[in-house]
């Protein structure tokens, strides 16, 4: 038994920021210190709280240490765990109360209205030990079915779950399982889908790195249920951290005998591979993805057939994503009535959301679905930095669409945010503040989208294309009234002709913003100026004279001699000469100079 557990997140955030360093660290002094056997040291996934990282925490006290440094090893060896006084210094100060108290995480803002269980062990086992994920009920629910349930009755409780595909288009997970099962064939496959390219999104590679045994477990009990003896994880080669996880996770399991041949002692056999992806966001889409596990060109393909019933190799085929299968074994251990009783009628259980953009608390979050957009942006992201506005939230990435503030307190499930013009997705949620140009926010989506077409089908190869060169006129001020009718029925085509998800959703972002702020579309157009001072063609950058002291700085600064003026006296910018850089600004002062 040790006295001490130090636990170092071992996510992608915190690995970047040198985390492994300082494990390194604290293990060689640790034994330098003699504590070997009294202290130990593990790396976990992630704790979520990604905007203080590198994180530590430290048991039983329960010490949430953040934004570690090398250098504070040392000190938090000889004053923590050799004397037993905490570094006051380092704790995040959400873990301490008005006396000077350790609370628990679930008792800070960020963490008490979360409820995991996707998340269930990320920051709390070392997921390369696969003892520690069995010490915390891993692969029991692969011994219930295989030895209690039969393959119908593992798909009822899945389907009287409620439980809905978490990659963004919410297909019922048990009716997914139902149809594989009952297509003709000896030959069946089971897939997962870990490619997750939408900007700012890290939910599965998160899972992936903080607990891979339980997708796993969850594709093992998905093969029992429709008579698949192989599975493929298709993961992007971009995640480095995670596929040598799941690597390592794959092998312990086959060591453990819980893959491979007759599992548990039974007749049932599985076992998975990794399929390593390029990068390419279009094979996110389910046929897309399993004609690049094949080994051609990512390209999806007309449906039907769906992959239920011609997938992989052209044999029935189930594709879920890592976060719906995270939650596979909770759900058959604790039963398909816990996890109904969480979310809303139509959306059951929870979901998780990488937060981003302008929020003070960055990072993963795992919420029951029915909770309002206020609640995840306020209390738990605690709102935008520097007191700015909260404008919008975009979910569902390049294919979901805009939320404004006004809307901040709809209950977040599927049904509702389709109604409101925007999409689940596989989780991203990036905040805009007021200082956002919601144009610029659709142009930089969109602009993804392009690059991101595989090019099969006209409507998203060339529409695209054209929908992008619109909203540059709209940004560069060369746009007309016309232009943003023409912008709205071109959304429209590529959504009903597209061939896949990719193209069909791909306006969402365009026609969210033009529902929602239109204002700022007529402001780009009509006046030929961006409200947010963004789009770089409309700005004007003055000298306010009454604040100018003629101290010439902005004029020696500027790259193109766009300033004149005499010391001590008011400058002017030349708007012919002027390339609204911005250096002017930055370097004045005396907040002599504006834009807008």
């Amino acid at each position: 038994m040790f006295r001490s557990h130090i636990l170092v997140c071992g996510g992608t955030g915190c690995t970047s920021n040198n985390s492994i360093k300082i494990y390194e660290a604290l293990v060689h002094r640790i034994y330098d210190e003699g504590l070997d056997k009294e202290v130990h040291v593990t790396q976990t996934g992630c704790f979520g709280l990604c905007a203080l990282g590198p994180i530590m925490i430290v048991y039983p006290e329960g010490a949430f240490y953040s934004q570690v440094k090398v250098e504070d090893v040392d000190e938090i060896v000889n004053e923590h765990i050799i004397k037993g006084r905490i570094v006051t210094r380092l704790l995040y100060k959400e873990t301490v109360d008005e006396g000077g108290n350790i609370k628990a995480l679930n008792d800070t803002n960020f963490y008490k209205k979360q409820h995991r269980v996707a998340l269930r062990n990320c920051g709390v086992i070392n997921p390369e030990k696969i003892d520690e994920y069995i010490a915390y009920d891993g692969y029991e629910a692969l011994g219930k079915v295989l030895t209690e349930m039969t393959p119908q009755q593992v798909i009822d409780e899945i389907s009287r779950s409620g439980l809905r595909g978490r990659g963004g288009a919410g297909f019922p997970t048990g009716r997914k399982w139902q149809f594989a099962k009952n297509s003709p064939g000896e030959q069946k496959y089971v897939c997962c889908n870990a490619d997750e390219g939408d900007p700012g999104a890290f939910m599965d590679r998160s899972i992936l790195e903080g607990d891979p045994h339980a997708v796993i477990e969850a594709m093992a009990i998905a093969g029992y249920a429709i008579g698949a003896n192989q599975g493929y994880v298709y993961v992007r080669a971009e995640y480095p951290i995670a596929v040598k996880r799941l690597s390592i996770a794959i092998e312990q399991a086959r060591e453990y005998g819980l893959l491979g041949k007759n599992i548990f002692g039974t007749d049932f056999s599985f076992d998975l591979d990794i399929r390593l992806g390029a990068g390419a966001f279009v094979c996110g889409e389910e046929t897309a993805l399993m004609t690049s596990i094949e080994g051609h060109r990512g390209e999806p393909r007309p449906r039907p057939p769906f992959p239920a019933v011609k997938g992989l190799f052209g044999k029935p085929t189930i594709l879920n994503n890592v976060e719906t299968y995270a939650n596979i074994p909770q759900i058959i251990l604790k039963g398909a009535d816990w996890f109904a009783s969480m979310g809303t009628e139509k959306s059951r259980g929870t979901k998780v959301f990488a937060l981003g953009g302008k929020i003070h608390n960055t990072g993963l979050v795992e919420i029951p679905m029915g909770t309002t957009m206020r609640e995840i942006i306020y209390d738990i992201g605690g709102g935008c930095p520097n007191g700015k506005k909260f404008k919008a939230a975009q979910t569902g990435g390049p294919s979901g669409g805009c939320i404004p503030a006004h809307l901040i307190d709809t209950p977040i499930d599927y049904d509702n945010l389709i109604a409101i013009g925007s999409m689940m997705g596989s989780g991203g949620l990036i905040v805009m503040d007021e200082d956002n140009c919601m144009v610029d926010i659709a142009k930089f989506f969109l602009e993804f989208t392009v690059d991101e077409s595989c090019g099969k089908c006209t409507p998203c190869r060339v529409g695209t294309k054209r929908l992008y060169e619109m909203l540059c006129k709209v940004t560069d001020g060369t746009a007309t009234m016309e232009d943003l009718d023409k912008m709205e029925e071109l959304c429209h085509y590529i959504k009903e002709n597209s061939l896949c998800g990719l193209g069909q959703t791909a306006p969402n972002p365009v026609l969210s913003t033009l529902r929602y702020f239109r204002d700022e579309y007529e402001a780009h157009v009509r006046d030929k100026k961006c409200p947010a001072g963004v789009c770089k063609k409309l700005l004007r950058y003055e000298i306010v004279a009454d604040k100018c002291k003629g101290c010439t700085l902005c004029a020696r600064n500027c790259p193109v001699g766009a300033i004149t003026g005499n010391v001590k006296e008011p400058h002017v910018i030349d708007p012919e000469k002027c390339i609204k850089c911005g250096v002017c600004m930055e370097k004045c002062r005396f907040g002599a100079i504006v834009k807008g």
